[in-house]
């Protein structure tokens, strides 16, 4: 393996997880010549964890505009690698920049409130907005301007493809392919006879109006803005999409595979 110079990477790694721990450690020993920064320009964002570790990751990528890679550790992400890589593989990876990169959408919301914007901010894998005190909460969905329907509810989730597969699944919404140009809104326990995910093109301007007491904005949970009556949400999608980087190409539909362990024989065979 060859020796490199003045390069530099980020390592996020979940320090509860021995295993992650010791992953960091041997890479960090192939990456001869590298320099292992905190908070300074970089080439790469290395993440050692689970989906939540690579949102975290995710932070710093996009402050840099650099790729973030996420190694599977054992349990298969919808982020990580589908395949586990030997160390060896990914240090040669990083050295060679050999790495593939998938962009992936995101999102950026905005708070207006008596017309002036009061907070902004991005997500990539979904804007929730819910009552803070874990009750319902009134809202009303706005699609390019027009109405679509009013609810109260738990809250309503706005997903990236990236983020059908994270909250949105959870509550009903459909899994969509990363590389499909789509974002879905999902009601959550919504109290209406109309409480379907839509499915909508990203080009689209979602406005959510804020009509109870008590909501928050989450994004990815793990940037929090509180609400007032009268608020209004709106979601975007960013110019700038995150840099999803993997040791080799990857396939979704046998990560969805290994995820779920659904079954793919049958009588036509595997």
């Amino acid at each position: 393996m060859m020796a490199v110079q003045n390069r530099k990477a980020i390592f996020i790694v979940n320090k509860n997880r021995q295993e992650a721990i010791d992953a960091e450690s041997k890479i960090k020993s192939l990456l001869t010549g590298f320099e292992f920064v905190e908070d300074a320009d970089a080439e790469i964002v290395i993440v050692l964890g689970g989906d939540g570790t690579i949102l975290r990751g995710a932070v710093v990528a996009r402050r840099l505009g650099v790729p973030l890679l996420g190694i599977n550790l054992g349990r298969v992400g919808f982020m990580a690698e589908v395949e586990k890589s030997s160390y060896e593989e990914i240090a040669q990876a990083i050295i060679n920049k050999t790495y593939v990169i998938e962009p992936r959408l995101i999102l950026e919301y905005e708070i207006e409130r008596g017309g002036e914007s009061t907070a902004t901010g991005w997500a990539l894998n979904e804007v929730t907005i819910e009552c803070e005190q874990g009750t319902m909460i009134e809202l009303l969905l706005q699609i390019d301007g027009r109405p679509i329907s009013s609810w109260w509810a738990d809250g309503l989730i706005v997903a990236t493809p990236t983020g059908s597969t994270a909250y949105a699944f959870s509550v009903g919404g459909p899994i969509i392919w990363p590389q499909t140009d789509a974002l879905v809104v999902t009601p959550i326990a919504a109290h209406a006879l109309f409480t379907r995910p839509l499915v909508i093109p990203p080009s689209s301007d979602i406005a959510i109006d804020i009509l109870s007491e008590d909501g928050i904005v989450k994004a990815d949970a793990l940037r929090f803005e509180g609400l007032l009556v009268g608020d209004r949400v709106k979601v975007k999608r960013a110019s700038d999409p995150i840099k999803l980087a993997h040791v080799r190409s990857t396939n979704f539909s046998d990560r969805l595979v290994a995820k779920f362990k659904l079954p793919v024989e049958g009588w036509r065979g595997a």
